[in-house]
């Protein structure tokens, strides 16, 4: 089974100033955006390599650090496998318009959102 860090999630106050930040103080560029209706909006940042930075701007939850994403290529593998090693199952798979999604959590209380896209991907997508 592969599994791969692929972005980082972080719900902001505002878009804009965000998306600057990111673009002029780091140096990465809008990969692309969601208009998530009245619940928010989404862009996805990124520098070099398949690694992004989700940015969220929504009400639904804190701003603040959210979760780290983590793409896998089977995800009724990867959730035996967590499940059988002890990791706390915040969320099972739930389908997405991507592919299916689910929540662990670490030791220290941080999310972990497992994804397997829908789509087929190249080894270095993953």
């Amino acid at each position: 089974m592969e599994t791969r860090v692929k972005l980082a999630t972080i719900i902001v106050k505002n878009m804009e100033e965000s998306v600057k930040f990111y673009s002029d103080v780091i140096g990465l560029k809008t990969d692309s955006e969601f208009d998530l209706g009245s619940t928010g909006r989404i862009t996805l940042m990124r520098g070099s390599g398949n690694a992004m930075v989700e940015l969220i701007e929504t009400s639904l939850y804190p701003v603040g650090f959210y979760c780290v994403g983590m793409y896998v290529d089977n995800m009724e593998e990867a959730m035996t496998k967590y499940k059988a090693k002890g990791a706390k199952i915040l969320a099972e798979p739930v389908p997405t318009q991507a592919g299916s999604l689910a929540f662990i959590e670490d030791p220290n209380g941080v999310r972990i959102a497992i994804i397997q896209s829908g789509l087929p991907l190249k080894k270095n997508e993953l």
